[in-house]
């Protein structure tokens, strides 16, 4: 008979001793230190920061660090921390057409309006190891360093002067705040992009990936990819008037898709929208990918049943918090449980054999 494990309190100390020890390594070896993750390991600091919802790459560094480097684990105890947080105020809109880029490309015009600047990127690498960066010691030359200071216009406000590209609508509501309430179905279009913002990277490139594959139909050219700071303000009643707080790095994607067209809509081009915290292109392009295909009952097109166009399975799978608790609380004691259905499994074998015995004696 399996029976409860007696000791348990003084076994979990144990391992989180254990836990202490697997983490910091060989104690000859000096320890990583907070600002080194924060200034080395910029992009999962910012995937720790986009998908804890809570820009600060201190805590997102000290969180990898105490993680062990596992990032979901990170991204738990930034949500866990944020959630002590008070809450003192919200922000105005941020104007990303403000941004100052260092990075900002497009895949629709060569010579598009405010230039081109590639910026940090592996886009250009070979993916060749560079043993060069296993010397201590290494300090890689300065470049000259090439942005485009803002405000630069968004390059799909280009096709709206033909009228080739449906136009946005502005709307006054202030959107639902998915960290403070629950997330329910159906979801406008504002509450989806927050759960994708804060959805698994890996997840959510799954879901753009099927779509290019032909599950949605849903091919797309990157209008624009830009990189960059946008300042960030906030109304302050005592002053009557914002003030500008601070700035945060931020990824924009637009994607230009094609469309058909309906009764009441001309064929014309359609976007797809992507936003994330930091320098993390792979999540902004998947999500404006997956935007896109959440939209096809608002564009008037048909559901093809795309994993992709299915709000329920997208939106209530792509949080890597939630799915980790619901998976791994599985490894954690079901005593109780399995007891019942190990007795339920004997009995319906006995029965099965008593069944089968009569069968053969009546024969």
């Amino acid at each position: 008979m399996y029976v409860a494990v007696k000791g348990g309190e003084k076994a979990i100390d144990a391992a989180h001793s254990w836990l202490a020890e697997e983490r910091r390594g060989d104690t000859a070896i000096p320890e990583l230190s907070v600002a080194q993750i924060r200034e080395q390991m910029t992009l999962a600091v910012n995937r720790v920061m986009a998908e804890g919802s809570l820009y600060d790459p201190d805590l997102a560094a000290l969180a990898i660090k105490q993680a062990r480097g596992d990032l979901i684990e990170a991204i738990f105890l930034i949500r866990a921390y944020r959630t002590t947080l008070p809450r003192f105020g919200y922000t105005l809109p941020i104007e990303t057409e403000r941004m100052d880029c260092i990075r900002r490309i497009s895949a629709t015009f060569k010579d598009a309006p405010g230039g081109q600047v590639l910026g940090p990127t592996f886009d250009y690498t070979h993916r060749l190891l560079d043993f060069k960066l296993a010397a201590e010691g290494e300090v890689p030359d300065a470049p000259t360093r090439d942005t485009t200071p803002g405000p630069v216009p968004h390059i799909t406000e280009f096709l709206n002067k033909e009228g080739l590209i449906q136009t946005e609508a502005d709307s006054d509501q202030t959107p639902p705040d998915l960290t403070r309430e629950p997330l329910e179905l159906p979801a406008a279009r504002a509450l989806r992009l927050q759960s994708l913002t804060r959805g698994d990277e890996g997840f959510v490139l799954g879901m753009a990936y099927s779509t290019q594959r032909g599950y949605a139909r849903n091919h797309a050219f990157v209008g624009e990819l830009r990189i960059g700071t946008c300042a960030v303000e906030m109304e302050i009643p005592e002053l009557g008037f914002a003030i500008d707080i601070g700035e945060v790095e931020l990824t924009e994607c637009e994607t230009v898709n094609q469309f058909k067209g309906s009764k009441v809509e001309p064929p014309q081009f359609t976007r797809g929208y992507g936003l994330v915290f930091g320098q993390t292109e792979r999540k902004a392009i998947s999500m404006a990918l997956v935007d896109r295909a959440l939209r096809w009952k608002e564009l008037g097109e048909d559901f093809e049943g795309a994993p992709a166009q299915d709000e329920e399975f997208v939106l209530y799978h792509a949080d890597n918090i939630q799915a980790t608790g619901f998976l791994e609380h599985i490894k954690l004691p079901h005593y109780v449980d399995f007891q019942s259905e190990l007795e339920l499994v004997r009995k319906m074998r006995a029965e099965a054999t008593t069944a089968l015995r009569e069968a053969a004696e009546c024969a």
